[in-house]
């Protein structure tokens, strides 16, 4: 019998509720249906991601790969899109796919993510050169980035007029007037859409190699956004965060061959979005509490220090 991780139960649970509940208690039979459908054996422990299991296992002939089962989610749809259209270049191989089941057979890297390297120059670096990869045209499949933009100028107009934050008008007006300039209309390239260092293991094959897709066509800027996004928490504590954060920009940039300028304004709509969506209804890693509100605080400076003064 296959194993649910505690740590996955309980965050689905707490984030789906009865539905969580009832699809953690399907997963083991379901990943074992997928084990025999695709003729594989359980090789070590499951582990998981934000949302789905993800199970070690040998193929025909003792090759090894990942079985990996989301929860059913729109947002997890074209993660096997994504990875058929790379085709391992710059992302772990897709082997096989079970859509019905957001269920996937894949290429197996390292554990040890692109976050557990220690300098921060390097990571950007490393991050920018996959991005640029990554850059290939977006099949007609994917949903566009593009077809977001009217509800996120919705969104940003409400949340700036409802909330409690400390935003200044001016970095409000940045991220709409990013929204109306650069998103209503974008190149049709496909987009990671959740491109951080967690999402980029080492491997043999490559050095480094993507994983956790979403699968978008749009401007590939867009996830040198998610990126500093995250990056951005190894510099805000420092003497001069937004020296920080604008170096972390120039490094990323140069090695994703990406416009800066247009880089930027991505990642300050994205921080702007992040300020107001942890206000709304918390982060992943944490829904309420101190560490919401100092997450949303971080969202806050980043947001500042990215808005031209």
């Amino acid at each position: 019998m296959i194993t649910v991780p505690d740590g996955l139960a309980r965050a689905t649970v707490d984030r789906e509720g009865a539905s969580g509940a009832a699809w953690i208690a399907r997963l083991p039979g379901l990943a074992a249906e997928l084990l025999e459908r695709w003729s594989c054996a359980p090789a070590g422990e499951a582990t998981h991601g934000g949302v789905g299991l993800i199970l070690p296992v040998r193929r025909r002939a003792g090759r090894a790969a990942v079985l990996k089962v989301s929860f059913p989610h729109p947002g997890n749809v074209h993660e096997p899109d994504a990875f058929e259209v790379w085709a391992g270049r710059g992302a772990v191989r897709l082997y096989e796919r079970a859509d019905e089941h957001y269920a996937m057979l894949l290429e197996r890297a390292s554990p040890a993510t692109l976050a557990e390297v220690r300098g921060g120059e390097e990571v950007l670096t490393v991050a920018g050169r996959l991005s640029r990869r990554l850059a290939v045209p977006a099949p007609p499949r994917l949903p566009r980035l593009s077809e977001q933009a009217a509800a996120w100028e919705e969104q940003l107009r409400t949340d700036a007029a409802s909330l409690t934050h400390p935003l200044s008008a001016r970095t409000v007006a940045a991220a709409l007037a990013t929204v109306h300039e650069l998103a209503r209309s974008q190149p049709e390239v496909l987009v990671h859409g959740d491109l951080h260092p967690r999402n980029i293991l080492r491997a043999e094959r490559e050095p480094w190699l993507a994983v956790d897709p979403k699968g978008y066509a749009g401007d590939r800027a867009y996830d040198g956004g998610t990126l500093l996004k995250v990056h951005a928490l190894t510099v805000l504590g420092g003497a001069d965060p937004r020296r920080g954060v604008l170096r972390a920009l120039d490094v990323f940039t140069e090695a994703a061959e990406l416009d800066r300028e247009r880089t930027r304004r991505w990642a300050q709509l994205q921080a702007v979005q992040a300020a107001f969506g942890g206000r709304r209804h918390g982060f992943r890693r944490a829904r309420t509490g101190p560490e919401r509100d100092r997450l949303t605080g971080y969202a806050d400076r980043l947001a500042e220090a990215l808005t031209p003064g």
